[in-house]
């Protein structure tokens, strides 16, 4: 006797105006590398901010049992917005710019190779960080990280160059701040160029802002970054590629599952995207609250 099992109903959420723009091509690599004999699968596309939430919202409502993100951070951020709590499966195919939690889970970039990965359908529990009333899964920044990335949401070019061109010119006139930070009960203050509070290891881009940090430990990775002399840069910069940046005297890395951070400004960045809230921040883990498609 044949048993014939139910095939996995799928959803490809799609940016169109996403990163580099590897997603235009969607359609044919799903049609050629989709596995269909495992997968009934329909394809949307989004039409502007927090639509990837109404459109993963919609589709759990209609029984879909596994949603994609194509895009970017900012996309997959919005997708996972949805599933936090559920135990729909979250899938990736990057096509972004930075691409930081695709790069951390070692989901390929190219887009054939990240449908294969989706055919295994393996799955893990990831963490992700509530923020306030928002949230994010690979990592948030505040100061300078949050100044570049409201400065890069403006550009009609996306990709790592412009990206970078945009932190060397600015990199020179931005001051360092002061930052009040209370990280599981205990209080300090910081003069930093930027704090980083990382769940993954990635900054996007393949640069690892804290090497060591882990997705499903329970634990948030705070980065605190001083300013670094513009001569020293030259050797340190390299440091974020290699996955040594934690060696340096410049960078102070203190784990947690709760901090609380009060800034002067009100911009942060919330994997990749720039976002206006609060001055006063709270962050805090949510163990194991996202499950996602892995190698």
């Amino acid at each position: 006797m044949t048993i014939i099992q139910n095939k996995i109903k799928a959803l490809f959420i799609v940016n169109p105006f996403s990163g580099v723009g590897r997603q235009k091509g969607i359609e044919k690599y799903l049609a050629k590398k989709l596995d269909n004999s495992k997968f009934d699968f329909s394809l949307v596309y989004t039409e502007r901010p927090r639509h990837a939430t109404e459109l993963c919202e919609k589709a759990i409502k209609n029984d879909f049992n596994l949603i994609v993100a194509v895009g970017g951070d900012g996309t997959v951020n919005e997708v996972a917005r949805a599933l936090v709590g559920t135990n729909i499966p979250l899938g990736l195919i990057p096509s972004g710019s930075g691409n930081g939690l695709a790069r951390h889970l070692k989901i390929p970039i190219n887009p054939n190779k990240a449908i294969g990965i989706l055919n295994k359908f393996n799955s893990k529990k990831i963490d992700t960080v509530e923020v306030n009333d928002r949230f994010f899964v690979s990592i948030a920044g505040v100061g300078f990280d949050a100044f570049v990335a409201k400065k890069f949401s403006g550009q009609k070019r996306r990709g790592f160059f412009k990206y970078a061109q945009i932190a060397i010119s600015e990199y020179f006139r931005y001051q360092p701040k002061k930052f009040i930070l209370t990280i599981d009960g205990e209080k300090l203050e910081r003069k930093a160029l930027f704090i980083s509070i990382a769940n993954s290891d990635q900054f996007g881009y393949n640069t690892s802002i804290s090497p060591k940090a882990k997705i499903d430990d329970g634990l948030m990775d705070i980065c605190i970054m001083k300013k670094i002399p513009m001569w020293k840069t030259i050797f340190l910069t390299p440091l974020l590629f290699s996955r040594k940046i934690d060696r340096s005297s410049y960078l102070e890395i203190i784990r947690a599952r709760q901090v609380d951070i009060l800034q002067k400004k009100k911009r942060i960045n919330l994997d990749g995207e720039s976002v206006k809230m609060s001055k006063s921040l709270h962050f805090k883990v949510k163990p194991k609250s996202l499950t996602v498609v892995v190698p």
